[in-house]
């Protein structure tokens, strides 16, 4: 029996995918499994921010074309880079354990986010990160950065960028967890929505498949990302937005919190709400509401450049 997984061609991505082939033939001997590399539009379009280039799905759309297509059987996403909706046809099926969600500064002399000199000169893809940063730090000045970690790490070496900031998820799977100068606080910076966690997507009618998947599931994670994607749903979020939202699990009791900001840090609305693990989505739908009233319907109304309306 041969499966294909669809992935991206960083380092990174294809250290995940790999690592999802080995729990596969590792569970199932008699399965061969192969990694077919795509190309996505945010891989092909590395000198303009993810912001400015427009649309969503932009690490993922290629690889979903070829699953309907059935030029692969599964993908293997960074759920940061999943769209709140999925195209006809497919699902996320499956979350593996999840890493730490937090975000991570690298900093060249080894200071922290308070300790960095006024003017230090940050590197960061995000505009979520930006803001939050910005409404920490007016003082320093963030630089766009695109590209793969060591791209980025190698921004930093050189002596261009004096910070850099990172997920702390990828820097470990990458072995790279000794570079954080210092791991930041949710306080501090709330990560993007998924950050940390992996998402398997099927198509929704390949049973055997979706049969093989099954032990990778990891339900604790599975609550939290469905709290946050039905956060970020509601918002309809994207990369031209800072959102943010993460929700923790612990025991039966869920805790999630969110986040929408104005681009340059100078408004930050925050809310959190908790509830029962069985009530994921509704949870992460009605923090949304209660931030959308709070006044983020605003904010987004400027971002999006036309009137918001929750569903």
């Amino acid at each position: 029996m041969n499966l294909k997984i669809g992935t991206r061609g960083s380092r990174l991505a294809l250290m995940q995918s790999q690592w999802v082939k080995g729990e596969i033939e590792a569970r199932h001997p008699h399965v061969r499994v192969e990694l077919v590399r795509i190309k996505t539009t945010g891989d092909r379009v590395v000198d303009a921010p993810l912001s400015k280039i427009g649309g969503k799905g932009l690490f993922v759309k290629e690889i979903e074309e070829a699953l309907l297509e059935n030029r692969v059987d599964l993908a293997v996403h960074s759920m940061k880079d999943v769209p709140a909706e999925l195209p006809d046809g497919l699902m996320l099926s499956t979350f593996p354990q999840r890493e730490n969600p937090a975000d991570a500064l690298i900093s060249a002399k080894g200071e922290t986010l308070d300790q960095l000199f006024p003017g230090a000169r940050v590197g960061t893809s995000s505009l979520r990160r930006g803001a939050q940063l910005l409404h920490l730090r007016p003082d320093l000045e963030l630089v766009p950065l695109r590209g793969n970690v060591d791209t980025r790490l190698s921004k930093l070496e050189s002596g261009d960028l004096d910070a850099v900031i990172l997920a702390s998820a990828g820097l470990s799977r990458l072995g790279l967890s000794g570079r954080i100068t210092h791991l930041l606080s949710f306080d501090q910076v709330l990560p993007a929505v998924g950050q940390g966690a992996l998402g398997i997507e099927v198509r929704q009618n390949d049973v055997r498949t979706l049969d093989l998947l099954h032990f990778l599931d990891h339900k604790p994670t599975r609550t939290c990302v469905i709290a946050e994607r039905a956060f970020l749903k509601e918002l309809e979020g994207g990369c031209q937005v800072p959102i943010a939202g993460l929700a923790l699990l612990e025991g039966g009791r869920l805790f999630v919190q969110g986040m929408v900001a104005e681009l340059d840090g100078t408004t930050i609305l925050r809310d959190q709400i908790f509830g029962t693990a069985d009530q994921a989505g509704e949870i992460g739908t009605a923090l949304a509401g209660r931030l959308l009233a709070a006044g983020a319907d605003r904010i987004l109304e400027r971002i999006y450049g036309k009137e918001f309306q929750s569903r």
